[in-house]
């Protein structure tokens, strides 16, 4: 039989087929040694010389499960955090497999006691600006300058809270985005769904699997198609159309949480928990960081998370509309994998 000649690939296609068996090898990376402080001193890219591997932006689940994915890859990484988590208003982490009601700074606390055996340092710094090109990044903060080979920006989004009186207080105690978060201490009590379209609107259905007392709030903004009503008459969720005046708070254990939703003309309905989708946006770091965003305003990345910036990669909320603190680490875990596979494949 005559032997054919082996088929040549393009250092392109080998690089997208190591990125796939690296998919595979997510859940087992590990360093086979740390560096010593020596070796940790510098790291040297194509000559030049950069203070860390990687820069972590961000402290929540995603940028702690990136620091350690990497710190196992046996990388030199500073994660960095400015100390405002977005989960600050919460007191329970929820539906985290191991972790299912810890506190946020408890969470923390674990991942950086976890992360002291690896090669990362940890510092509370705001990162103001990201320069340069991939492999001789540049982070600029308030009191210097660090250089970095790649950047993983984990920052989450900000949630912009509407004025209404009671609302920014309550938000996490009471009033929250997602039931599997927040639902299950809840349950069978009356909840509200304050939707800001018609859109939104039917997602109230979500609620009726942990309470059968709900009442949609529409703010007095649009008319319910005629389909949705039928519906919600069907599943017993009662709509409300006049505008809101405020929330209501009571005590209970030492801390505020919701009591009712107080409307225009004054009369309160009694309600203990509320979803409610604030709008959001980026943090001003990534605006000015030059990433494509979605028309929802989420940064794009593709299935390895990289960005449209080569050399920088993001996960966590600012990239999805389905956000947990599972689903952000998760995610953070990901982008680390495909990040150190590219340093090893390109430098």
């Amino acid at each position: 039989m005559e032997s054919k000649e082996p088929t040549a690939i393009t250092r392109r296609e080998w690089i997208k087929m190591s990125a796939v068996s690296a998919v595979g090898l997510v859940a087992c990376v590990t360093g086979t040694r740390g560096r010593t402080d020596d070796e940790a001193t510098l790291t040297t890219n194509g000559g030049e010389m950069v203070d860390y591997d990687v820069v972590v932006i961000g402290g929540g689940p995603s940028g702690h499960a990136a620091a350690l994915m990497l710190g196992r890859g046996n990388r030199r990484v500073l994660l960095v955090d400015a100390g405002a988590p977005r989960n600050a208003a919460a007191s329970h982490i929820n539906g985290f497999v191991t972790r299912d009601g810890v506190s946020p700074n408890e969470f923390r606390r674990v991942a950086r006691e976890q992360l002291a055996k690896y090669a990362v340092t940890f510092q509370e710094r705001w990162a103001h600006e990201v320069r340069g090109e991939s492999g001789n990044f540049e982070v600029v903060f308030g009191d210097g300058v660090i250089t970095t080979r790649r950047v993983i920006v984990c920052v989450g989004m900000v949630d912009e809270l509407p004025d209404l009186p009671g609302f920014r207080g309550l938000w996490g105690a009471g009033i929250f985005q997602c039931p599997y978060c927040h639902g299950w201490e809840l349950k069978d009590a009356p909840w509200g769904f304050w939707a800001s379209s018609p859109e939104m609107a039917t997602h109230a259905l979500l609620a009726t699997g942990w309470t059968k007392d709900v009442v949609v709030f529409t703010d007095g903004r649009y008319a319910l198609p005629a389909e949705a009503s039928v519906l919600f008459a069907q599943r017993g969720i009662r709509v409300e159309t006049r505008r809101l005046k405020g929330f209501v708070s009571r005590e209970e254990g030492g801390a505020s949480t919701l009591a009712a939703v107080e409307l225009e003309d004054g009369e309160r309905i009694a309600c203990v928990g509320l979803m409610a989708r604030p709008p959001q946006r980026q943090t001003k770091l990534v605006a000015e960081m030059g990433l494509a965003t979605d028309e929802m305003g989420l940064v794009v990345v593709d299935s390895m998370g990289k960005t449209s910036r080569a050399g920088v990669f993001a996960a966590g909320d600012l990239c999805t509309l389905i956000q947990s603190a599972l689903g952000a680490a998760a995610a953070g875990q990901r982008a680390a994998a495909m990040l150190n596979n590219e340093l090893l494949m390109n430098g």
